[in-house]
């Protein structure tokens, strides 16, 4: 299932306040372009354990799982995500 939107949505909401959400393209860079820091991505962790049900110990803590929202929906694409809440 493709959650790009909502993640997308998340990223904005609470890393970038002043864009649009249609303004960040999926493949963007989030950790080069400085959007997610290793506190960011902790924050991420999170809302993927509280959001898809995802268990930390389940997710790939590299980098790369992390680089772009497109990076992000095949994180949660490869877990065993619980339906929406």
């Amino acid at each position: 299932m493709d959650h790009i939107r909502e993640i997308t949505q998340f990223i904005v909401d609470e890393f970038l306040p002043d864009v649009d959400a249609a303004e960040l393209a999926p493949d963007y860079d989030l950790v080069g372009g400085g959007v997610l820091d290793s506190l960011g991505l902790l924050r991420v962790i999170a809302w993927l354990e509280d959001r898809f049900g995802l268990a930390a110990d389940d997710i790939e803590l590299a980098p790369e799982n992390f680089q772009t929202v497109r990076d992000i929906n095949a994180l949660v694409a490869a877990g065993s995500p619980v339906e929406s809440r």
